[in-house]
């Protein structure tokens, strides 16, 4: 089994406040608590994998104060071209997360059955909140993946080296990433926690599908990563203060 090297690459920053993020807060809290958005490479000599495709330009432009960067210019600014990538492994199907993954034209896209199963069942239609969170262009691509779409159902193999494993909680399908790397298991935790202090405080954020799945979920990553992993959660700014980054500051080495 090949070690793979991993990569956080932060194509947007947007400010906002405490009360976004944490359960209890008030929506209306001014404590600044600013957001960073992720996509993450894993690379081995044998396959290119990217774990969550961002979000797309055209739904970018309608984020107020968003710094925004194309997330597959991003990945060709970094030497990996769309044709590059054979796996994009999608967390869950938010916008900003699985905006951009038709734009890999070689790629087997991996996702949860359950995750598919809800936004393209009742439940998400009736619930008005989740109508801004799917990216309904980028879903019906990707029910249209044909045999490049892989669902799975639980804990799964992409390639060796690299495991998906169902926690749900933030929504039906959640799954997290486990990473075999030289400097042991790197666990992309994506939205499971969506900052540091989520897990580490073991302090849901608001925006979720089920509380006690997402109490699971900091279990698990927790379990996965083991007493000397890493976990990368999904929005917090200070994975570039942790991690050597390049030039661009949006570009962080993590393993």
């Amino acid at each position: 089994m090949s070690e793979f090297e991993v990569h956080a690459l932060c194509y947007a920053r947007r400010d906002g406040v405490r009360g976004d993020h944490f359960l209890g807060h008030a929506p209306d809290s001014a404590e600044p608590h600013p957001t960073a958005y992720y996509v993450w490479l894993a690379r081995s000599p044998e396959h290119t994998v990217l774990v969550d495709a961002g979000l797309r330009p055209e739904r970018a432009a309608r984020v107020p104060g968003l710094d925004y960067t194309d997330p597959v210019r991003l990945l060709a600014g970094f030497g990996v071209g769309a044709e590059a990538v054979d796996h994009v492994v999608l967390t869950h199907l938010h916008y900003d997360h699985a905006g951009t993954a038709s734009a890999f034209p070689r790629a087997v896209r991996t996702v949860q059955q359950s995750e598919v199963d809800y936004w393209t069942g009742p439940w998400a239609k009736r619930i008005t909140r989740e109508h801004w969170l799917c990216d309904e262009v980028e879903l019906r691509r990707l029910e249209a993946a044909g045999e490049r779409l892989r669902l799975v159902d639980g804990d799964a193999e992409v390639v060796p080296g690299v495991t998906v494993h169902l926690v749900g909680g933030h929504t039906a399908g959640t799954q997290v990433v486990r990473i075999a790397t030289a400097a042991g298991p790197v666990v992309v935790a994506s939205d499971a926690s969506h900052f540091y202090e989520n897990l580490e405080a073991d302090h849901p954020a608001p925006l979720l599908h089920s509380t006690t799945g997402v109490y699971g979920g900091f279990d698990r990553i927790r379990e996965l990563a083991g007493p000397s992993g890493i976990f990368l959660p999904g929005h917090d700014p200070r994975v570039l203060e942790r991690y050597p980054t390049d030039s661009s500051g949006r570009i962080a080495r993590i393993a």
